[in-house]
């Protein structure tokens, strides 16, 4: 029977030194978490484990970039 990992995909939590994050995967090897603050980190699961708490806050929005617009290519010049 497999285990159940320590935190859900999707879950919030506190490192002591990182801050907050959502765990994006977690498994009995490894646990990665995108950090508000210091980006995407990844840990060995049982090294982690004593640094991590739950934390009750709602997941970030998703910051996303404003599309530009493309400058339209000037018309070709016809000739006469």
């Amino acid at each position: 029977m497999a285990n159940k990992p320590a935190f859900a995909t999707g879950a919030q939590v506190e490192h002591t030194k990182f801050g907050l994050g959502s765990v994006i995967s977690c498994n009995d090897d490894y646990i990665v978490i995108k950090f508000d603050d210091h980006g995407e980190k990844k840990f060995i699961t049982s090294m982690a484990l004593p640094a991590l708490k739950k934390s009750d806050r709602q997941p970030p929005v998703e910051k996303r970039r404003a599309a530009r617009k493309k400058a339209a290519a000037p018309a070709a010049a016809t000739g006469a």
